[in-house]
């Protein structure tokens, strides 16, 4: 079983985990608090949150089945040699924490005020699809006990649904010319945890003077980075091209300012968290 080298860069890297766990799940506590001030979801995207659920729910198995299974530990060892295996105790406790705050923020969909907004179409069938081909894998993988191929599967399932989750929020963002409903709080803390588990990662492959890491759990290096370049869209949509003024409380949008006939699906509530 490999080990750190240095006793400084073990403590780096695990300060560095937890402070992406901490980041990454209060992100999810701005949108909550958000739906509830306003009583709406209105501007937040249900196809975004079905994608977010399908993708924490299958990052919770692969995190949790390679962290806590020494079948696929061994398995691990085997294909990629005497390294650390690339999963903390803080990926798989975010990973918890990510599928209960996202299923309550579903829960919010069906309580508070959510307009003519409804799932589309293309949204529930990527989700059935994904969930279809898992079924297949762990069929095709329970005779041989493929048991790290299955959960490379899972990882790779949360890979692509990080890389699509956030385009229909951007673009929804983009036609209403608003992101007011999306809390921007959430983007910022999100963009943190993503820039300190791309670091925990280096810090890691500094120490063991490798990068197997990096392309031993392809899933947490992409999923890093996916994270950076979406939460810094948001942050220019935002900030530069949708902005807000203050209004006697209410956030209002340079496109209310220019168009006064907005429906009301479309009309803030409250200001942004």
């Amino acid at each position: 079983m490999a080990a750190w080298n240095s006793v400084y860069w073990e403590i780096v890297y695990n300060v560095f985990g937890w402070i992406a766990f901490f980041s990454w799940s209060f992100s999810f506590y701005p949108q909550v608090i958000l739906n509830y001030r306003r009583k709406s979801v209105v501007g937040l995207n249900f196809d975004f949150l079905m994608l977010n659920m399908t993708k924490h729910s299958s990052y919770l198995i692969y995190n949790a089945a390679m962290y806590f299974s020494p079948e696929i530990q061994r398995q691990y060892h085997e294909k990629y040699g005497d390294e650390l295996i690339p999963v903390a105790l803080n990926d798989v406790c975010f990973s918890i924490h990510a599928v209960a705050l996202t299923a309550f923020t579903l829960f919010q969909v069906f309580i508070y005020e959510r307009g003519t907004q409804k799932v589309s179409k293309v949204g529930t069938g990527i989700t059935a699809i994904v969930w279809a081909t898992a079924l297949v894998c762990v069929i095709v993988a329970w005779p041989n006990h493929s048991w790290l191929w299955l959960i490379s599967v899972f990882n790779t399932i949360q890979v692509v649904m990080t890389a699509i989750k956030y385009i229909p929020q951007a673009v929804m963002n983009f036609s209403r010319k608003s992101t007011v409903g999306w809390s921007i709080g959430n983007i910022i803390l999100d963009l943190l945890g993503g820039v300190l588990n791309f670091g925990q990662m280096g810090v890691q492959s500094i120490d063991q003077n490798s990068f197997v890491n990096f392309y031993g759990n392809i899933g947490k290096t992409l999923l890093s980075l996916e994270t950076v370049f979406f939460d810094l869209l948001f942050v220019v949509q935002h900030y530069v091209l949708y902005p807000e003024r203050r209004d006697k409380g209410k956030a209002v949008t340079a496109a209310e300012q220019a168009e006064p006939f907005l429906g009301p699906s479309d009309k803030p509530e409250s200001a942004q968290v």
